[in-house]
């Protein structure tokens, strides 16, 4: 039987890009129990672009560009495919529907690992689109999950920090002693039970951070979604 291959679409960010490979090859062998390896194809595009399209409130325009690129997965071989970042799920559906291959959301896989885990009340974290944004909200109040968000001002500084030096590979002490700051106030103030990392570099500053609750890791959810599918 021919091995199935997996499309990643990748480079928004690279940093998270590079940690997705990583964790695929490892989890892949460690689930397997021997030495093979996947098969993966990526295809790392401009983040720049993603992020001018996301910010001008061109989501038709978005939406059109990722599918073009899945095709390029999909002529590469791809059987089934993912976004290697939250951000762009603000369009997933459009996406979906568009894809000639199945694609595996970072949102309802999280939603999936959250409702297993038996909780109802989780903060969020990640660029400001994402946290303002409808896609993850809409998903996880359908199972019944309510998420809360950093106030004004903590946006504000999370999205600044994550575009400008997260994703540019800038992983500053600094940073990340504010960003548990923001979690802890998270935390005490809105009673949250656990964390989603709802940006795919959060975890390269956060991963091994003790903030006294758990850390839903959106990248390692997501890519554990993936290799479940290529294994089945």
């Amino acid at each position: 039987m021919s091995m199935r291959t997996l499309g990643i679409i990748g480079g928004i960010g690279p940093e998270s890009t590079i940690d997705y490979y990583r964790l695929i090859i490892s989890t892949y062998r460690e689930r397997k129990g021997d030495e093979s390896y996947p098969s993966v194809v990526i295809n790392s595009i401009d983040l720049n672009t993603v992020r001018d399209l996301v910010t001008a409130g061109q989501l038709k325009s978005l939406a059109e560009h990722l599918v073009s690129e899945i095709h390029k997965l999909a002529r590469a071989g791809a059987h089934l495919g993912l976004l290697a970042a939250n951000t762009p799920h603000i369009v997933f559906d459009e996406i979906q529907q568009g894809s000639p291959i199945p694609l595996i959301s970072i949102v309802q896989a999280t939603c999936h690992a959250a409702k297993t885990l038996g909780l109802n009340r989780l903060g969020l974290v990640g660029t400001r689109f994402t946290m303002q944004g409808r896609f993850y909200f809409d998903v996880f109040s359908r199972q019944d999950i309510t998420l809360v968000v950093p106030d004004e001002d903590e946006q504000t500084y999370i999205h600044d920090k994550y575009m400008n030096e997260l994703v540019n590979g800038m992983f500053l002490p600094e940073t990340r002693q504010q960003l548990l700051n923001i979690v802890q106030r998270l935390k005490n103030r809105d009673h949250i039970q656990a964390l989603i990392l709802g940006g795919t570099e959060l975890p390269l500053i956060l991963r091994d951070a003790d903030a006294g609750i758990p850390f839903l890791d959106t990248a390692r959810i997501h890519l554990g979604a993936a290799v479940t599918q290529l294994l089945s």
